[in-house]
C-alpha cells in the first residue's frame, strides 16, 4: 500500500499537480465517468446549503405565530402559501407562491444548552449534537461539506468543497473546523469564494486565483515527460497505469473552462440576475448554482445580506444576529444592515430566484437546497430600544428541497409561543443523516483517511421530507 501511495503521489507531481490535489483544500477528484462523446457525465446530485449566519428569528419568518401576545409575535403579519397550513412573513411575496416546491421544518433544536454561535454552528455543520468544544478546542469532527467532498467527489471540477463568502469579522460567527476539514484533513476543507470587498454583485469580481493555477505549456511538457517515464514501466506494473489514468482525469478537470466560466456571471442575461437580486446574497446564490452546474458538489453560502447604504456597522457575516439596543445593532425590525426590513426583502428575492432557476432549468431533482441558521431567537421580544431577539438554540426552522424531496409541507411544529418543538424534533444528526441520505452517501461504515471506521453522524434520516 505504501508503494502505490508513493506511485500515486510521484505521478501527479511529475504532471505538475502534486501540490494541488494534495494539500490544497477542497481539491479532491472523483473517478470521471466520460460518455460516448467523450464529454464528462454531469454530477449524480449536488448540494446548495444556505448558511443564515447569526441565526435569524423563526417567529418573525417561517413560524410565526399570530395569535401569540405581540410582545411574543412581534410586529409582522403572515401571508398565506400554496400549502395549506404553511405561514410565512409577509415580506416573502416571492417565495410564497413557490412553496409547493420546498419542505418547511419548523421543529429543528438543539437538544443540549448551546446559546453562543461557536458551539451551535459546530454542531450544525458536523452533524451532532453533544457539546464538543471544550475550551474553544473543538473536536476533530468534519463538516458535511468535507463528508461530501470525500464520499461524493466532484467528476468534473477540481473543487467538490466551495464556500461563498468567506467568514469575516470576529470568529465567534464561524464554525472552529471550517477551514481545515476535520481528521479527513485540509484536502476536504472547502475553498473560499469571494469575501466583503470581493463578491459577484461587484462589476470586479475576481474569482479565486486556484482557477488560475496552471501554465499551459508547461503542463503539455510535463505531460509529455511523465508518458515516457510510464511507457517502460505499464507492462510491469499495472499500479502505474491506473495511476497514470487518475493523473489524466485530473488533467482533464484542470484544464476544463466551464470551472473558471462559471465565476463569469456577465454571461448570465440581465433579467436572471436581476431575478436573483443585485446583492451580495442573490448573485452568491446565483454564482452557487453556476458552481454546481459547473460540477461542484456541494457549495454552501454564507446568508449575509449586504450592507444598508445608510448603516454601515456589522461584520458581512452575520446579517441575522438581530438582537438589537442589546449588543448596539439597531432595531431587529428596521431597515438597517441588522433589521430584518433590510434582510428579509432580499432573502426572499434570493430564493425564490433560485427556486425558480433551478425548477426551469430541470435541476431542482438533482440538487438539494437547505436553508437555516444555526439556532433561532428568543420567541419574546427583548425589552430593548431599539427591539431585538436573543439566542434561542431550543427551537428554530429549516428548509429543505431538491434531491427527492417533497415540495409542499411543513414537517414539525412547536407550541404557541414557538419555544420548544411539540412534534417531530430535528436535531443536527437528524439533518446531516437526511443530507447524506438525499445525496446517496451511506452513513454506515464510512472511513477516514487512513482507513479506521467512522461515523458520519448518528442519525437518521428523515423519510417522511422524500417524496
Amino acid at each position: 500500500m505504501q508503494t502505490l501511495e508513493m506511485n500515486r503521489r510521484q505521478a501527479l507531481i511529475a504532471g505538475g499537480l502534486g501540490t494541488l490535489t494534495m494539500g490544497t483544500p477542497g481539491l479532491v477528484m472523483g473517478a470521471d465517468k466520460l460518455d460516448a462523446s467523450g464529454r464528462a457525465v454531469p454530477a449524480d446530485k449536488s448540494c446548495i446549503f444556505i448558511l443564515l449566519c447569526g441565526g435569524p428569528s423563526h417567529v418573525d419568518t417561517w413560524d410565526m405565530k399570530p395569535e401569540a401576545p405581540l410582545e411574543y409575535r412581534g410586529p409582522y403579519q403572515p401571508i398565506a402559501t400554496k400549502v395549506p397550513g404553511m405561514l410565512i412573513n409577509e415580506m416573502h411575496t416571492r417565495l410564497a407562491p413557490l412553496s409547493d416546491h420546498f419542505t418547511l421544518i419548523n421543529s429543528m433544536a438543539h437538544p443540549n444548552a448551546i446559546s453562543n454561535h461557536f458551539d451551535a454552528m459546530h454542531n450544525l455543520l458536523s452533524g451532532q449534537s453533544e457539546k464538543r468544544v471544550q475550551e474553544g478546542v473543538p473536536d476533530s469532527q468534519p463538516y458535511i461539506g468535507s463528508f461530501i467532498a470525500k464520499h461524493k467527489p466532484s467528476t468534473r471540477n477540481f473543487v467538490s468543497n466551495a464556500w461563498l463568502i468567506k467568514c469575516v469579522g470576529p470568529p465567534v460567527f464561524c464554525a472552529p473546523n471550517l477551514g481545515i476539514g476535520g481528521y479527513l484533513g485540509s484536502a476536504y476543507a472547502p475553498v473560499f469564494v469571494g469575501g466583503a470587498d470581493n463578491h459577484p454583485a461587484m462589476p470586479d469580481f475576481k474569482p479565486p486565483s486556484i482557477y488560475d493555477a496552471y501554465d499551459e505549456l508547461r503542463f503539455e511538457e510535463r505531460k509529455t515527460l511523465v508518458s515516457r517515464l510510464e511507457s517502460n514501466r505499464l507492462d510491469r506494473d499495472q499500479r502505474v497505469k491506473d495511476w497514470s489514468d487518475l493523473r489524466e482525469k485530473t488533467y482533464d478537470a484542470l484544464t476544463r473552462n466551464e470551472g473558471r466560466e462559471a465565476f463569469e456571471l456577465s454571461r448570465e442575461p440581465v433579467t436572471i440576475r436581476e431575478r436573483y437580486g443585485m446583492n451580495p446574497l442573490g448573485q452568491n446564490l446565483l454564482l452557487a448554482r453556476r458552481m454546481v452546474e459547473s460540477g461542484v458538489r456541494i457549495v454552501t453560502v454564507n446568508g449575509w445580506a449586504g450592507q444598508a447604504e445608510h448603516d454601515k456597522a456589522g461584520p458581512p457575516s452575520s446579517s441575522w444576529d438581530m438582537h438589537g439596543g442589546n449588543m448596539g445593532m439597531g432595531n431587529a425590525f428596521g431597515n438597517g444592515s441588522y433589521g430584518m426590513g433590510f434582510c428579509l426583502p432580499r432573502l426572499d428575492q434570493a430564493l425564490a430566484g433560485l427556486f425558480s432557476d433551478l425548477v426551469e432549468r430541470d435541476l431542482l431533482k438533482s440538487t438539494l437546497v437547505v436553508v437555516t441558521g444555526e439556532f433561532g431567537r428568543t420567541p419574546y421580544v427583548l425589552k430593548e430600544t431599539p427591539p431585538g431577539r436573543q439566542h434561542w438554540p431550543q427551537c428554530f426552522s429549516a428548509i429543505l428541497a431538491g434531491a427527492g424531496i417533497a415540495g409542499g409541507r411543513v414537517y414539525g411544529k412547536s407550541n404557541k409561543y414557538g419555544e420548544y418543538p411539540t412534534s417531530k424534533p430535528v436535531h443536527p444528526e437528524n439533518l446531516a443523516a437526511t443530507i447524506y441520505h438525499a445525496l446517496d452517501i451511506p452513513i454506515n461504515n464510512p472511513q477516514d483517511a487512513s482507513g479506521i471506521s467512522r461515523t458520519l453522524t448518528t442519525g437518521k434520516p428523515i423519510m417522511e421530507l422524500f417524496g
